[in-house]
């Protein structure tokens, strides 16, 4: 066989940027241009280029195919056949397996599905775009397919295909106005309405079940079919392919606005016959018409048209002996692929029905040039304008191609009423954080009922937003809570600021926090009660109340004062917490969660302790929370140091104090307030307290018996605790106190007398209703006029609850707690010495322990003496709110030894 004159198959950018380089004897001469297409199998040989070996009769293209450069976007392949003045054009895609397996590698990075779905959406209307190009530049196109079967989603991308060019028709023929081409060509955009030719490949099940002979002849073995039965099923695959491109409109009358058409009185369907599994015989078989070939070698090789009849009449000769011998006799002679192809080409190249469109090579490498800018490349500055249109247009793609998108849209909208209306159903005008939270999630959930596809995730998004815009329109519920773990009513609003007042009309308003809980609380002496609104910030709670209610009645009464900050400059600032941040994230942060949130909106600036101002507070600290020796006995006094003695005048401190805030730093009002009612015989035991609110027989303080020991000067010695504790029990081999007989006569003799104090614990709940009790779980109940009988030993050496379920419930299932409010102390008028030391632990460990500004306060002689508790808690962190229903009361306590009871020295 004679060599054949082609060029390697070069990339088709390649070809049409390289100058046009021809013989000077085939330049003027016209040019058929074939386009190859459609789909490989998973075997290993590659079908598309094995149809190139073929039509050519040269081993162009390898079969195994080669990885290395190649990848998985679209690309085509020139090959152009000089002497034949054929041009191929091999379309490679994501449609072949190799194109498809680097595809599949590139996703296994673990991108999410809809990601993973817009890269396939990409690489199949890069396809489009690939075989708009070659319907617009092609005389005749190859649909190659691995199977015997029709793929129906052809019908679905020819359509997509044929809109697709509609849209961009006027842009394409902007782009060849320019081009030397002929006026229908300018118009339609093309040469002619391309051939579309069909090329199937049978598979192993097909051969066995349609044998080659005439077994299938009706029953009569005897009586052959014309046809062959792979003919007979090309036969049948036109049928099906024809009645389904005109049902859908694909193919019309008017072919010159198709997108393509098929030949009438023409085979357009070619089937390749099964391969052999015999290789050897394969082998051999290709040798001997090898053979044959170049037997016929001495004959004239002829080109152009009259080649083809050349073809036919070598590919009869062998197949007359055939006719006559052979099992198949009677039967049509099958054509070959190329005579297949040939047959077609050979119009195009004679101009039979292909009037003037058959272009020199240097016209059509312009004209395709262009195109390939336009539709493809976008690297040309002049035709940038237009590839963009054309992409901007391409959109019409997804329709049609995308359906998988299309079905998925369409569900998940009819899924967002539904998820919205589930969003909104049961909801109060205004909600707060975790209830938009709770009721989007709701509506999560019935939307993942009924949505489906890849746009589940964007349509979810959307309902996210539509959910929050709905929320924070006027529904948003102010975020605060008070000092009682309650929300603010209000809608979101700003705080006023100092001395401005609050407005309605404002956008978002500016009020304040209000919870519309209201509750009923006495003054610091206990003689007056008004109603106070559920406050949000410490200094309305432990502060400002009292202060107001001081102007009608305790204004005037003596008192002993703790210190408070004292400011230097005009601008105090709160300390800073660089210092403080270890100790108060441990106390704050341990098991309260809920105080973080709420730390910085209920305490004053910045809330936060100063590293030079906290300086000693690792060792005269009580350190993060206090230890366990500090609850079982009294606090040993300290020898104060520097910064205790001298507090600072610039930063002050947020919050309370307590056992895990710095030392040297003093807040700038004080929670607590100790006041003298007067005298000690201004309270009457009989009586009780005459104040209002107290439940009947509840108003009566414990009597607290203590021992005065009077000494001789020459026995006087330092002062000894007289509350009964072991420092009162007499020395071994000395006779008890007060016992006759116990000492002689003389200077030496001593004698003991006993006074009598008053202590009372008082108890006040949020409707006002007072008690005093008298242990940890008992109220006073004094029925006679002698007044309670219980010691008051028993509250002072046991840890008295902060709060404790309240005497008369109400209706609800919520139960009620009474605060510790008050601690009423009568000091006779005796030589004794009693220490005030409030501890109080509001919470669970590691919840700190809170203590007046001044840990130790000695109560005058001959007073009736009232300390009054803070209302609310709160560190620098955030507020200790009250107990829940489901915990536990010990947490929440006073710590022993608040009182403390010493011998006077007697004076001089």
């Amino acid at each position: 066989m004679k060599e054949v004159k082609m060029a390697p198959p070069v990339d088709l950018g390649a070809l049409l940027r390289a100058e046009p380089q021809e013989d000077a004897s085939h330049r003027e001469d016209g040019l058929c241009v074939v386009g190859v297409f459609g789909k490989s199998s998973t075997q290993t040989g590659p079908l598309k280029e094995a149809l190139i070996n073929t039509l050519a009769d040269k081993h162009i293209f390898s079969l195994f195919g080669s990885e290395e450069g190649d990848s998985s976007d679209s690309h085509v392949q020139a090959l152009y056949d000089q002497e034949n003045r054929v041009l191929y054009l091999l379309l490679s895609s994501v449609c072949d397996s190799r194109q498809l397996l680097r595809a599949c590698r590139s996703l296994s990075a673990g991108i999410s599905h809809a990601d993973a779905h817009d890269l396939w959406k990409g690489l199949d209307r890069q396809h489009c775009l690939h075989l708009l190009y070659m319907f617009s530049v092609c005389h005749v196109l190859l649909l190659v397919h691995p199977s015997q079967t029709f793929d129906v989603t052809y019908d679905r991308l020819f359509r997509a295909l044929d809109a697709l060019r509609q849209k961009v028709l006027p842009l394409i023929r902007a782009a060849i106005k320019d081009c030397a081409v002929s006026k229908e060509w300018k118009l339609n955009c093309r040469p002619c309405p391309p051939r579309l030719l069909f090329v199937f490949q049978m598979n192993e099940t097909l051969k066995v079940r349609v044998p080659g002979n005439g077994s299938d002849s009706g029953g009569n073995p005897e009586k052959p079919k014309k046809h062959s039965p792979r003919r007979r099923l090309q036969h049948a695959l036109e049928d099906q392919i024809y009645r389904i491109f005109r049902k859908s409109r694909v193919l019309t009358n008017q072919s010159s606005n198709c997108l393509f058409t098929v030949p009438a009185n023409q085979a357009f369907v070619y089937v390749i016959p099964a391969a052999d599994h015999d290789p050897v015989g394969a082998l051999l078989g290709q040798l001997r018409s090898n053979c044959i070939l170049s037997d016929q070698d001495s004959a004239p090789v002829l080109t152009g048209p009259r080649r083809y009849q050349q073809m036919r009449r070598s590919a009869r000769q062998p197949s007359g002996s055939r006719e006559s011998g052979g099992p198949m006799g009677g039967q049509l002679v099958d054509c070959s692929l190329k005579e297949f192809l040939w047959q077609h080409v050979e119009l195009v190249l004679t101009k039979k029905g292909f009037d003037d469109s058959l272009p020199t090579f240097t016209k059509w490498v312009q004209l395709a040039s262009r195109l390939y800018q336009v539709l493809i490349s976008n690297t040309d500055e002049e035709l940038a304008e237009l590839a963009t249109k054309v992409q901007s247009q391409a959109k019409v793609l997804d329709g049609f191609l995308d359906a998988d998108t299309k079905f998925s849209e369409n569900r998940c909208q009819k899924a967002l009423p539904l998820a919205h209306s589930a969003y909104q159903s049961n909801l109060p005008h205004n909600y707060t954080t975790t209830v938009h939270k709770n009721q989007l999630a709701q509506a999560l959930r019935v939307y993942s009922q009924h949505a489906r596809g890849v746009a589940f995730q964007r349509y979810a998004v959307q309902l996210h937003e539509d959910c929050y815009k709905f929320w924070s329109n006027g529904h948003q519920l102010c975020e605060e809570r008070s000092l009682t773990d309650q929300h603010c009513v209000h809608k979101f609003h700003l705080l006023p600021q100092p001395g401005e007042k609050p407005d309605l009309d404002h956008n978002p308003p500016i009020m304040n926090h209000n919870s519309r809980g209201r509750s009923t609380s006495a003054c610091n002496c206990g003689r007056k009660q008004a109603p106070r609104d559920d406050p949000f910030d410490i200094q309305a709670a432990n502060h400002d109340f009292y202060q107001n209610l001081e102007e009608k009645c305790c204004g005037k009464l003596e008192r002993i004062d703790f210190p408070v900050f004292q400011p230097s400059t005009l601008d105090p600032a709160p300390a800073s917490d660089r210092a403080q941040r270890p100790l108060s994230e441990t106390s704050a942060d341990g098991e309260r969660p809920k105080e973080q949130s709420a730390a910085h909106s209920h305490t004053p600036g910045d809330a936060s302790l100063s590293l030079a101002l906290s300086l000693g507070q690792s060792t005269d600290s009580l350190g993060a929370y206090a230890d366990a020796d500090a609850a079982d006995g009294p606090v040993q006094p300290k020898r104060p140091s520097l910064v205790d003695r001298q507090p600072s005048t610039v930063e002050y401190l947020p919050g309370m104090t307590h056992s895990a805030c710095p030392k040297g730093l003093l807040p700038k009002f004080s929670s607590w307030s100790l006041l003298k009612l007067g005298p000690a015989k201004s309270y009457n035991c009989h009586t009780g307290l005459e104040q209002p609110g107290f439940l009947p027989g509840s108003s009566f303080l414990l009597p607290w018996d203590l021992v005065i020991r009077s000494r001789s000067e020459e026995d006087a010695g330092p002062a000894e605790p007289l509350d009964g504790g072991t420092a009162s029990w007499p020395a071994p081999n000395k006779n008890p106190v007060g016992k006759r007989g116990g000492a002689g006569p003389g200077r030496s003799r001593r004698r003991d007398d006993a006074a009598r104090a008053f202590v009372g614990f008082e108890y006040e709940d949020g409707r006002g209703r007072r008690f005093i009790s008298s242990g940890p779980d008992k109220i006073v109940k004094a029925l006679g006029p002698g007044g309670a009988k219980d010691p008051a030993s028993r509250v002072l050496n046991a840890d008295m609850p902060l709060y404790v379920p309240s005497p008369a419930q109400g209706r609800g299932l919520k139960p009620h707690f009474a605060q510790l409010a008050r601690l009423f102390v009568v000091v006779p008028d005796a030589p004794l010495e009693i220490t005030l030391n409030p501890q109080v632990q509001p919470g669970p460990p590691p919840c700190p322990i809170f203590h007046p500004e001044q840990t130790e306060v000695t109560l005058l002689n001959d007073g009736f003496w009232v300390l009054r508790f803070p209302y609310s808690y709160a560190t620098e962190r955030g507020p200790c709110f009250p107990p829940k229903e489901n915990q536990p009361l010990s947490h929440y306590k006073v710590l022993r030894g608040i009182l403390r009871a010493t011998t006077a020295n007697p004076p001089q």
